[in-house]
């Protein structure tokens, strides 16, 4: 039976923990697709593929990295397309228990799981960060079709851990994610997948690792101000603007355990 679910992993330049990302999806119980996406093909990249015997698709139009998002969906043919990020992990029980949701709820727009940080190469299984993004999630429960209760766990900060994240293509079209944004691109496609039909399946249990470090892109964007911009611009979608701009000054406090 063909797997209906992928990994796409989305590699970018020389990353020197792509090898870890690659070996954790195919070490998974539910043997799933997998796939290398990138927009800046280079030979590092080309013989790891090799050395895996994966298939490496070019985006050719890449636009940020909202457009590198959407054409990770765009490329993977099965029902299910997890976006898996070059520098995070996933554990061996990722993909089937999300196949397992879905198997339970085929209304569900995305299904994702809990998950720990990785810093200096350890496990951090809860910190302040994880500990506020719990808390938001808990109105949503184990699933939530309620426009309400799907946005309600967005109004105070994006609690969704976008690489914990996988997507039914029959309810996530493209173009979802918008390029304008570096920081909060998967907050805005939450906050419009919030709006349509389809549920949110959410898994209470860590899956997967997101790494932190000194050369992650968030990282890098949190020394330039930009996510304090940006998440002003999104909780705007929620609140008024006097309210956005006192939840947005206490929000940016949390940026603080990014810090390595």
């Amino acid at each position: 039976m063909k797997p209906i679910h992928t990994f796409v992993v989305l590699a970018y330049k020389e990353s020197k923990y792509l090898e870890d990302c690659i070996q954790s999806v195919l070490n998974q119980k539910y043997k799933s697709e997998v796939i290398i996406a990138t927009s800046t093909p280079n030979k590092y990249i080309k013989d790891l593929a090799k050395k895996y015997k994966l298939k490496v698709i070019e985006n050719k139009k890449s636009g940020g990295i909202g457009r590198d998002f959407d054409f990770a969906i765009e490329t993977a043919k099965t029902k299910l397309i997890t976006i898996a990020h070059q520098d995070d992990i996933y554990d061996y029980e990722y993909s089937s228990e999300i196949i397992d949701r879905y198997n339970k709820n085929h209304n569900a727009s995305i299904i994702f799981t809990d998950y720990y940080e990785i810093k200096n190469g350890k496990k951090v299984l809860t910190n302040s960060n994880l500990k506020i993004k719990r808390i938001l999630l808990f109105p949503l429960g184990k699933k939530s079709h309620s426009k309400f209760r799907k946005r309600i766990c967005l109004r105070f900060g994006d609690a969704i851990c976008c690489p914990a994240v996988t997507f039914n293509k029959k309810l996530v079209k493209t173009p979802l994610f918008d390029s304008k944004f570096k920081c909060d691109v998967d907050w805005y496609a939450w906050e419009q997948l919030s709006r349509k039909k389809g549920d949110f399946v959410f898994i209470k249990k860590m899956l997967m690792g997101h790494r932190v470090h000194e050369e992650s892109t968030t990282t890098e964007i949190i020394k330039d101000n930009i996510r304090t911009k940006e998440d002003l611009e999104m909780f705007k979608k929620f609140w008024p603007s006097t309210l956005a701009k006192l939840i947005n000054y206490f929000y940016k406090n949390g940026e603080k355990s990014n810090k390595i």
